[in-house]
Formats: structure tokens, sequence, C-alpha cells
């Protein structure tokens, strides 16, 4: 064993060796011919999850470090393609994930005659079937948040070195930034060819690399980590968020018994049962998420109607795990201002497509001032910046 483990040792070194090359841009060739062999023979998708977890920590630019995990991962590619590896159990939530990576493919297929035809002579009657073709596409970025919010909370609890999801998820980011400006584009008046092309170019490459990760390096290995229980549950989960074109069968929930459903919670205010409390949050319109002085989410609220998804693979979760790496910075700042005693309080509005939220981020302290955790609130407020003038109760008409 300690033979297998100083062998892969070297090999890790040789590859990090390679990817710091690429990371500064010095003698890259030189590099890879040195290690070409053992690239060829010995790489194994693990080995790619260790070389991109090593590149993330050496704290350069997010945008810069994307670029060079497209290079090194381009250097693996002809490796990476030969290993076969074990195809997960039909009906699996792995499985679905594959599947529809397929038919995103086919449906990528689809688009590329129309590309051409649009730069071989302008034609606005493409344009609405161009509009429609990458709506379907734009349907598939709801996989993101399926992995995001179930498939990355797991790889974080089962592998050590998971930091190549925090660079996944800022590819997916871009893709849903792609895809939005694009679309843009497609519905103005004026045609762009420079940036047609340019964004229909990022989303082809970003989205087949993207599938092509998940098949063939990211899928093979937390099929072996991941124990099956665990799937089961992703699957389950997954019928809340859904998969953007293949679903599985609707879950009938198995009803569930709490020991403290009829035992009171004392509160200064008043006595309730656990099943109250959980009601009166769930009642309330708004979105809300506790995150405790360790960082760790504990609680989120289940409204009919979520703003931004959660699932319940994100209670235990690290804060700054469950943000893009391009914003995580900020959440950590608030976080660190609301531990110093800086701030009690940041807000935040944006529009996501017809909703207009409001995020509220609130410290939560005890009676002795001693910080607890964070409070986030978000709320849709497009019917709220709407009222004008008085509705009174005696106004109020069934």
């Amino acid at each position: 064993m300690s033979e297998f483990s100083n062998k892969r040792s070297i090999k890790l070194q040789k590859l990090q060796k390679l990817a710091i090359a690429i990371i500064e841009n010095d003698n890259v060739l030189q590099n890879y011919e040195n290690i070409k062999d053992l690239i060829n023979n010995q790489l194994e998708p693990i080995d790619i999850v260790d070389i991109v977890d090593f590149m993330y920590k050496q704290n350069i630019e997010i945008k810069e470090l994307k670029k060079a995990v497209n290079k090194i991962l381009n250097l693996f590619y002809k490796r990476i393609s030969s290993i076969e590896s074990e195809l997960p159990q039909k009906d699996s939530f792995l499985w679905y994930l594959m599947q529809n990576n397929k038919m995103v493919e086919k449906k990528l297929e689809k688009i590329k005659p129309l590309v051409k035809e649009i730069n071989k002579k302008f034609d606005n009657k493409v344009i609405p079937d161009l509009i429609d073709k990458f709506k379907e596409i734009q349907k598939f970025t709801s996989i993101y948040t399926l992995k995001e919010n179930i498939l990355f909370p797991s790889i974080e609890r089962h592998i050590e070195n998971y930091r190549c999801i925090t660079v996944m998820w800022s590819f997916h980011d871009d893709i849903r930034k792609d895809l939005k400006n694009l679309l843009e584009l497609l519905q103005s008046n004026k045609f762009d060819f420079k940036k047609f092309n340019r964004l229909t170019a990022d989303i082809f490459f970003n989205i087949r690399a993207i599938t092509f990760r998940d098949n063939n390096i990211l899928f093979p290995i937390i099929y072996r980590i991941i124990p099956e229980q665990e799937f089961e549950q992703m699957l389950q989960e997954s019928t809340e968020l859904k998969f953007p074109y293949l679903n599985p069968k609707k879950f009938e929930p198995k009803p569930q018994k709490s020991k403290l459903e009829q035992n009171k919670v004392n509160l200064p205010t008043g006595n309730l049962t656990v099943e109250q409390i959980s009601l009166i949050f769930n009642h309330l319109p708004v979105d809300i998420t506790f995150v405790d002085e360790n960082n760790k989410v504990k609680y989120f609220s289940q409204p009919k109607s979520r703003i931004f998804p959660r699932t319940i693979g994100v209670i235990g979760r690290d804060v700054k795990n469950c943000h893009p790496p391009e914003s995580v910075h900020i959440v950590e700042k608030i976080v660190d201002k609301f531990k110093n005693g800086e701030k009690d309080e940041a807000s935040f509005w944006l529009h996501l497509g017809p909703k207009f939220v409001l995020i509220k981020y609130f410290a939560v302290r005890n009676d002795k001032g001693e910080y607890k955790g964070v409070l986030e609130v978000s709320q849709e407020i497009e019917d709220i910046v709407q009222l004008k003038g008085e509705k009174r109760l005696l106004d109020w008409e069934d």
C-alpha cells in the first residue's frame, strides 16, 4: 500500500509541475513532453480532480484559473476519452444526469446548420427558429441547479479535494450568462454577427466541455465513492427541482412521524409545537435560510413558491460552498463584518426574470450581543413596489 501511495505521490508531483507551467505560461510543451507517457498510460480521473484542486489552491483569479483548467484538460483529453468507466444503473440519479447530457448534445447538433445558414446569408426568418432552439438549450441549465444543490454537497462530504466543483460552478454561470445574452441579442432589433458568433461558440464549447467532464471524470469517480442510499436521496430531491428534459417518476414521500410533533417548545412569548413552528416559517412570504456561527447551514424554510432552490443536502454545508466563486468573497466579507460587529444588516435587490427580489442578510446575536449566525431572507417585491395610496382593513372584499 505504501509503495502504491509513493508512486501516486510521484505521479501527482509531475502533474503539478505541468499545472504550474500552464498557470505561469512557462515551458509548457517541455513539461508536457517529459510526462507524456505517464499521461497516456497512467492518468486516472481521480488524478484530474486532485490536480484541479491543486490549481485552485494557487489563488489565481477565477478567470485565469478556468483558462488554465481548459488547457490542462485539453492535454488530458485523449487519455480521458480512452478510459472505460462503469455506467450507473438505469433510472438512478447519475443515469438521469447522463441521459440529459446526451439530449442537450443532440439539441446542439440541430442548431449548427442554422448557425451556418445565418452566417452564410442573413435571413430574419431563421431568427425565430434560433430563439426557440436556444430556449431549449437554456432549459438545460436547470441541470446545473441540480448539480449545485444536490450533487455538490455530497461530493464535498466524500471527496477531500473537492474544489473542482467550485470551478465547474463558475463554468455553469458562464453558460447561463451567455445564453441570456444570446437570447437578448436574437430578440433585439439589431443583429451583431461578431457577438452572435462569439456567444454561440462559447455556449457550444462550454456545454460540451462540462458534459464531457461530467460523464468521463466526475461521475465515474463519485459512482464508486458515494453510497447508493445517498444517490437514492438525491433522486428523490431532484423531483422538486426537475431535470431539463428527461425526469424520473414522481416520488410519493413516506409519511414521517416526528417524536417532537406533540412536544411544546417554550418561547419567551408563547408555547408552540414543532409542527406549528414549521408551519409558521413555511407560510411566511419569504425564503429563510439560517447559517450558524461556524458558517454551517442549519435550516431553510420551505414556502410554496421558493425564489432560490434549496435541498436537504445543503444542511451542514459551509456557506462559502453555497455560492459561485465570483461572489463568494462578498459573502465572506459580509459574514466577517457581522462577526466583528461592524455591520448588522446587508441588503441587495435584483431582477430574476419577471421577479424583482429583495435579499437581506441579518446578523443574529443573543442577549449578550454574541454572534450566533446569519439569517438570509429573500422576498419577491414586485407587487410591493407597485403599491400606491392606501388599502385599509375595512376596504377588504372577499
